[in-house]
């Protein structure tokens, strides 16, 4: 497959009017914000996207993207390589009040003032999303102490209870 570069934005309603479908890519170079949260990140983002009108007559962008980006491991502060990997389903609307009538099982997007969406920036965001809020290495994988003890403090750290000097009061 070629990496054919994606329109940055493009009318959600004339694309669906054509059942148009766009495969290619995306430069990660351009994604800022992605790359704010990220160590590194490959080159390109894969990116497939579907415009169609459901058989209540909304529009519907509907795809997948994926990247490959280095994240910081959570338990050994080392970097680390994960695919991130996304499915998207959106109906666009103009305005709030047209947001309101989107069914629940669409996520909206609003449309600009051209009635355009931004795919890249759409995609961006669900790559975002797609980050875990713990990034960290599989545990084989982890150069962490795979014995240490979350969440319980070893027992010779334990202190008296200082209330106990009240008991003695009485």
């Amino acid at each position: 497959m070629q990496n054919l570069k994606l329109p940055i934005t493009i009318s959600p309603l004339r694309s669906a009017q054509r059942r148009l479908v766009c495969e290619g890519v995306f430069k990660l170079s351009e994604m800022t914000r992605l790359l704010a949260v990220c160590e590194s990140a490959s080159e390109h983002a894969q990116v497939s996207v579907k415009f169609d009108v459901d058989e209540r007559g909304l529009t519907v962008i509907s795809g997948n993207a994926s990247a490959l980006v280095a994240l910081t491991c959570q338990r050994c502060n080392e970097a680390y390589e994960q695919l991130l990997e996304v499915e998207f389903t959106f109906s666009p609307a103009k305005n709030a009040e047209a947001a309101e009538k989107i069914p629940s099982y669409y996520d909206v997007i609003e449309l600009d003032e051209n009635g355009e969406v931004n795919l890249r920036e759409l995609v961006e965001e669900e790559l975002i999303l797609s980050i875990p809020l713990i990034p960290r290495h599989d545990l084989e994988d982890c150069s962490a102490d795979a014995d240490s003890v979350w969440g319980e403090l070893p027992e010779e750290l334990e202190k008296p209870n200082p209330f106990d000097v009240l008991k003695q009061l009485k």
